[in-house]
């Protein structure tokens, strides 16, 4: 097979790592922007931030998943093992569940608390839930966990990504880098 079949193409390695990026600081952000002894300036930078981005990722997230579902996954460079052919699977579906709920928890928390998203509140996008402190704390429950969840999952994709390019060398970690560039 040639590397152009095993190879992601350039703009599902593009968008996979912008998301990337942002996923990795809307974690470092969400779990500092609700720590103690933090100036309220700093506090609030955080917060709108991390808002803000939320709505960038959910968007990506869709992006994504049209594109995906318009160029499907390309095969793998190596025969896995049965158990990592399932961990890579629940992983990855896992990772793709909490990229479409933790935004809308966090869409929801913020809503039904009766917060704005400055981002959707400059393009005139009404709130689409009614202002409710019972949802806006079930959101927030749902956020919460999710968040160590998606971490979690991160750390794990990070992991195996580390040591198919760094132990195993074996393919897998080259088809989805570089972010851009020709097909090598």
């Amino acid at each position: 097979m040639t590397d152009s079949v095993l190879r992601y193409r350039a703009p599902a390695r593009l968008i996979h790592w912008i998301m990337a990026i942002l996923v990795l600081g809307l974690i470092a952000a969400g779990f500092l922007m609700v720590r103690d002894g933090l100036s309220r300036s700093f506090q609030n930078f955080l917060f709108i931030s991390h808002k803000n981005i939320g709505v960038l990722v959910m968007i990506l997230f869709f992006v994504r998943i049209i594109y995906r579902w318009r160029n499907p996954p390309v095969l793998n460079p190596v025969p896995l093992p049965k158990a990592q052919q399932l961990a890579a699977h629940v992983t990855h579906f896992g990772l793709y569940a909490l990229l479409l709920i933790m935004p809308l928890a966090g869409y929801v928390r913020v809503r039904a608390g009766g917060f704005p998203i400055e981002a959707l509140d400059a393009m005139g996008i009404p709130a689409l839930v009614p202002r409710s402190e019972a949802l806006a704390a079930f959101a927030k429950a749902v956020h919460f966990y999710g968040a160590y969840a998606i971490a979690i999952l991160v750390a794990m994709h990070i992991g195996a990504a580390a040591y198919h390019g760094l132990v195993k060398r074996d393919g897998i970690f080259s088809r989805m880098w570089p972010p851009v560039g020709p097909k090598a």
